[in-house]
């Protein structure tokens, strides 16, 4: 290593870090000359002569079948923004590991040196033939709400960014919960979104689709309404389809009567605004590290706080859904994560409290509760057969 470079070998984050978190293995033994003519050629031969044949033995006889690419550009990581694709492979390799950790689904992070959408496009339209699945991470909106679709469109293996649908399915299993506990239906609620980003656009409509009453979303600039001026086609979209009362203000000034907020913006709310929603109220302040409102405050007037964070409770964490949604899908080979599979991941989480372990401070499973995989991966296969989604 260059010695004008810091030192940080006293940070044990950078220790777990050294040479990656990652490494490639062999799943069969080379032990001789016969295990190499089988393993490489030529042997292999006529196994690739199967394949030209028959494509479809790809899925049975390569890896394509259990490995997901984890894609970025590098635009929007985390809480650190638009950082470039060599660092955010830390992130990504990190999200390979909980794939694996959590799900046992093989990963490899790919981090793209382009910011294009037709080039991100066209590169893993590409590199597709071999994985059984997209995962699409850290792009920045409104691009990543195109990239995805074009993908979904041009592809017959699972498209999903996580950033949206993850968050999305963890919020709405949240909401769920807090729903049961307060004996309030989702369907008499009215909530306060902020941020309209690929997070907020997502959660929005997993929870619009559920029945949730009504929704207001702020982006920067204010409440998202329609007739608004300067809003790009998602937000037009949005407008459509939420904030049915018409509201033009600030996010703060929806809050009031708001039967839940859901921060997913990095901003920061009043005290005064959580104090001024409904009795009962439900708080998740999602953006990390600093939430939107601290949980201590927001715990004098909500009935219900959540964060993004693991060092408080109710932390609504994306490794509760992807790992298995994608190992549900694979399971099955899948050709697509629909909106009913995401739904059934979201209602399993759900129900893997139980109504005695139900409170307010556990509406949702810790990421290490052995029951959570399990549960949504089930759920998920068996919707994905339901659904016709299925090739097994």
């Amino acid at each position: 290593m260059a010695t004008d470079l810091p030192d940080y070998s006293d940070d044990p984050a950078f220790a777990i870090h050294v040479g990656g978190k990652l490494e490639i293995r062999s799943t069969i033994p080379v032990r001789d000359k016969d295990d190499l003519s089988l393993a490489y050629t030529p042997g292999v031969a006529r196994v690739c002569t199967a394949i030209a044949d028959h494509p479809e033995l790809a899925y049975e006889y390569t890896w394509t079948s259990k490995v997901v690419a984890v894609v970025t550009d590098g635009t929007a990581v985390l809480g650190l923004g638009d950082i470039g694709p060599a660092a955010s492979m830390p992130v990504m390799e990190g999200k390979s590991l909980l794939f694996k950790e959590f799900a046992g689904v093989d990963s490899v992070p790919i981090a793209l040196a382009t910011t294009d959408v037709d080039e991100i496009v066209d590169t893993v339209i590409r590199m597709a033939p071999s994985f059984g699945g997209i995962n699409l991470e850290d792009i920045s909106a409104p691009r990543c709400f195109e990239i995805e679709d074009r993908l979904r469109a041009a592809l017959d293996i699972p498209v999903f960014h996580d950033d949206q649908h993850g968050t999305a399915i963890v919020s709405l299993a949240a909401l769920t919960n807090a729903s049961r506990l307060l004996g309030k239906p989702l369907s008499q609620m009215r909530g306060v979104i902020a941020g309209a980003g690929a997070s907020g656009v997502a959660v929005c409509r997993i929870l619009l689709n559920a029945g949730v009453g009504d929704i207001a979303v702020a982006d920067s600039k204010g409440l998202v309404y329609r007739g608004r001026d300067g809003l790009n086609s998602v937000k037009q979209a949005l407008a459509e389809d939420t904030n049915k009362a018409g509201l033009t203000g600030s996010t703060e000034e929806a809050l009031r009567g708001a039967d839940f907020f859901i921060g997913l913006s990095g901003s920061t709310v009043a005290e005064s605004a959580i104090a001024a929603m409904a009795e009962d109220a439900i708080v998740f302040a999602l953006s990390n590290p600093t939430p939107e409102v601290e949980p201590d405050v927001a715990a004098k007037y909500a009935k219900v706080v959540a964060t993004g964070r693991s060092d408080h409770p109710n932390q609504i964490n994306n490794v509760l859904a992807f790992p298995g949604i994608f190992k549900g899908a694979l399971d099955v080979r899948a050709h697509s994560i629909t909106e009913g599979m995401k739904v059934a991941a979201a209602q399993a989480l759900a129900a893997v409290v139980t109504d005695d372990e139900l409170a307010a401070d556990y509406i949702i499973p810790s990421p290490f509760d052995p029951r959570v995989a399990p549960a949504v991966i089930a759920a998920v296969s068996a919707q994905a057969r339901a659904e016709g989604v299925n090739r097994i």
